[in-house]
């Protein structure tokens, strides 16, 4: 259990990193895209790389940090049920809801972006825009990334249900223990 404990732990620590160094995406896309309005009303231009760049950090922005939103908890859920439920049934909740819905979904993204991804890369694919950003093969790339993450953060969840179902809650840092209040 103890080693259950220490995947979980840095699993935690990967989403953590990434969806920290994702969050600070949110700074360049409100830099770009007030660059991008300065630009095309006070000098009358634009610059069409300009405009795909803000939309494409915002892509990557959202899915990379998708992992580190599910270990923070924050992703949409149905609360009539989950919240006042026992901590045992959370668990046992989370750990169907990872095994039945989230793994499957995580790999069905995988499998189908797989090909498009590696076609993409192979083409050096760039914007569809005239003038456009370079480069679109690597923002596709983090349709996996996102995958990956979430599947992983996934793998977590399932460790922490398991420690506290064979009743080692002990091991679960508090961080990302269940809240007992509600929020």
């Amino acid at each position: 259990m103890v080693h259950l404990a220490m995947l979980m732990r840095a699993i935690n620590l990967v989403n953590r990193m990434v969806g920290n160094l994702a969050s600070w995406l949110a700074l360049g896309i409100v830099a770009v895209c007030f660059w991008v309005v300065v630009e095309r009303y006070v000098f009358s231009t634009t610059q069409l790389y300009l405009q795909d760049l803000y939309v494409w950090l915002n892509g990557a922005m959202f899915t990379a940090a998708a992992g580190y939103a599910l270990y923070r908890n924050d992703h949409v859920r149905v609360d009539i049920f989950f919240r006042p439920a026992a901590v045992t049934r959370k668990a046992l909740l989370d750990l169907i809801g990872v095994v039945v819905f989230l793994m499957p979904y995580c790999f069905v993204v995988w499998y189908y972006s797989w090909r498009f991804v590696l076609r993409s890369w192979s083409n050096f694919e760039g914007s569809a825009n005239v003038g456009g950003m370079p480069g679109l093969f690597v923002l596709k790339t983090f349709i996996l990334v996102f995958a990956a993450l979430v599947a992983l953060q996934g793998v977590a969840m399932a460790i922490r249900s398991i420690l506290i179902l064979t009743r080692r809650e002990d091991l679960v840092p508090d961080d990302y223990r269940y809240k007992y209040e509600t929020e």
